[in-house]
């Protein structure tokens, strides 16, 4: 059967989602708590979407295939329905940075990478000394400088929707940078910090904290809006655009389609796109 998990964590002291040899990652322990609690050897799980080191998540998703007969055998003697049993099990031996919100039996055809329509990262900044809030540091960064979100929006518009983000990527052999970008805004929180809102099909290695960076340079007043759309144009890496620190980055959100079109999307999200 397959499963879908859905987890939260704080990615301060991880090394990043993906499994590393010697250093601690969210994969490496998610599937080492699934080995303890379903009392097999090896529990491989696939996400939604790959975090970077320090950067958080809220609505990460992933799955993982299993026996119905382990999964039943993990209940013990729990009344509670067999998937809410290992979600409870398993936030008994997972760190307190890691927590497992749900688990339900997905559709075969469930993919939680290739069958996502979107995923949404915020990117938070406390751009006032009022705003710097000690018991949050971790997930909001501190900066020195007001921004001017006005400003930021207008900038943000010139990059929303389908194009070669290779401005805003590290380029890995093979890979396309080609993505749409759905959404790109910033607001003030009820707190008052400035969020950015980043919704998009998919994702390149460090985009998300390459295009706050980009839009931060113009919120200062350093950069006109209109420099984002000459870097997007360029299609190529500007020394001018910083990547922004990690911290401030969390996954709030994946989005799938209805069970009958999830193996029409996976399909169609193993495509290496190309522009017209």
């Amino acid at each position: 059967m397959r499963l879908r998990l859905d987890l939260a964590y704080d990615g301060t002291d991880f090394h990043g989602w993906a499994a590393q040899p010697s250093l601690r990652t969210v994969q490496g322990e998610l599937e080492k708590a699934l080995a303890t609690v379903l009392r097999i050897d090896t529990v491989p799980v696939t996400c939604a979407g790959r975090t970077d080191t320090g950067v958080h998540a809220r609505g990460q998703v992933v799955h993982l295939d299993l026996h119905p007969d382990v999964l039943a055998g993990a209940a013990g003697r729990s009344d509670a329905p067999a998937p809410d049993a290992l979600v409870r099990r398993l936030n008994g031996v997972l760190p307190a940075d890691v927590r497992v919100h749900r688990a339900a039996q997905a559709p075969d055809a469930f993919d939680a990478r290739f069958s996502a329509l979107w995923r949404r990262y915020a990117y938070r900044i406390a751009d006032a000394p009022e705003l710097v809030d000690p018991l949050v540091r971790n997930a909001v960064l501190a900066w020195p400088r007001p921004l001017d979100l006005d400003a930021m929006n207008d900038a943000a518009d010139l990059l929303v929707g389908e194009h070669d983000f290779a401005a805003f990527c590290r380029r890995r052999e093979g890979a396309t940078t080609i993505r749409t970008l759905l959404e790109l805004r910033w607001d003030r929180d009820a707190s008052g910090l400035a969020v950015a809102t980043v919704r998009a099909d998919a994702f390149c290695h460090s985009m998300v904290r390459a295009l706050v960076g980009c839009l931060v340079a113009v919120g200062e007043g350093r950069r006109t809006p209109e420099w984002a759309g000459e870097l997007l144009r360029a299609a190529q890496r500007d020394p001018g655009v910083t990547v922004m620190h990690a911290h401030g980055l969390t996954l709030e959100e994946v989005a799938y389609p209805a069970d009958a079109d999830l193996a029409t999307q996976a399909e169609a999200a193993r495509v290496v796109r190309t522009l017209p």
